[in-house]
């Protein structure tokens, strides 16, 4: 049990220490070596986790899911949470989406500028991936808890949601814009999605 706590602590400094570095230096800028210097780690305790800066990068993406799928659970779990509640905090994680220095935002807008190196491209497909089944499992938990229809096609809806997730985290790196769709447009339209049958009077 000790050892598995003082791994999870390792872990939470080393991700810690990337997205501190990321916000002051960038994703091209920040090195390995940065990385030992500022969370005190050797390489070899790093390599321990990671063969190198890119799985890094990829973990603290990762991270970024798992909190706000914690965060949701934690509401979605209480006695009559309803629909709101969870919806909130995935309407969280939309806005931070838009937010050109949003450590995430950055790591994807890097790894998709390399897209042609297949360490890179395996990063992407991989978050991805993670990326649907996460948003598939809160609309599963939905069903069960009876606040979101049965009939509503769980694989191809949470497609379309991680669709419109990464199109923010692009859109993140475009210079300010007054863009016509918000991210509380964006989640205005999930939530009809979800509730087709509900109007926005009484949703």
């Amino acid at each position: 049990m000790k050892r598995e706590l003082k791994r999870e602590q390792t872990l939470q400094l080393l991700l810690g220490s990337t997205e501190q570095l990321v916000r002051e230096k960038g994703c091209a800028k920040t090195t390995l070596n940065d990385i030992m210097e500022r969370s005190g780690l050797s390489k070899g305790a790093i390599f321990h986790y990671v063969k190198g800066k890119d799985e890094l990068f990829a973990l603290v993406l990762k991270s970024k899911i798992d909190d706000t799928n914690r965060r949701f659970f934690e509401v979605a779990n209480q006695p009559q949470a309803g629909f709101e509640g969870p919806m909130k905090e995935i309407a969280g994680s939309f806005s931070k989406m838009e937010k050109s220095d949003e450590v995430a935002n950055q790591i994807f807008r890097y790894m998709l500028g390399r897209s042609d190196e297949p360490v890179a491209l395996d990063i992407l497909r991989e978050f991805y991936d993670y990326s649907v089944k996460i948003s598939r499992h809160w609309i599963e938990t939905g069903q069960q808890h009876g606040v979101i229809p049965t009939d509503i096609d769980t694989e191809k809806t949470a497609e379309l949601f991680v669709l419109l997730s990464f199109g923010l985290r692009m859109r993140s790196g475009i210079a300010p814009e007054n863009f016509a769709m918000t991210p509380e447009d964006l989640m205005k339209y999930m939530a009809s999605t979800l509730q087709p049958n509900k109007k926005e009077g009484n949703r």
